[in-house]
């Protein structure tokens, strides 16, 4: 059975997406499409609308984010995003945990120097 293409990464892309929005916050605050710009950039990290604009009300009804208008240069307000002190300590935990996780998958995923060495003989 062949796996879907690009399955992998749209399951890692939903477990870390919430914790790459906070991090952009942590420079300062951010418009939603401004977000989706610096998503999109990564490459892998791209995501949409109907992505990003459901997970900012729940980060911000978590009170991960606050939020304020802000007059536009080039149109109507624009919501802009704030990383809270509570999205902060998100951020941080998460950030431990995943150089502890990050670190265990490559263990088993990526293969050791061994599995790679053409002049080991196979068993």
């Amino acid at each position: 059975m062949e796996l879907e293409s690009g399955k992998a990464e749209g399951q890692l892309r939903k477990g870390v997406l919430e914790y790459c929005v906070l991090s952009l916050l942590r420079s300062g605050p951010r418009y939603g499409i401004e977000l989706i710009e610096e998503l999109a950039a990564t490459g892998v990290l791209a995501t949409g609308q109907g992505t990003i604009y459901p997970l900012l009300s729940r980060l911000r009804r978590d009170e991960l984010v606050s939020t304020s208008w802000r007059e536009s240069p080039s149109g109507p307000p624009r919501r802009y995003y704030e990383l809270t002190d509570s999205g902060a300590a998100s951020l941080r935990e998460f950030t431990r945990s995943w150089v502890r996780f990050k670190t265990a998958v490559d263990k088993v995923v990526l293969p050791s120097e061994q599995d790679t060495d053409p002049t080991r003989e196979a068993s």
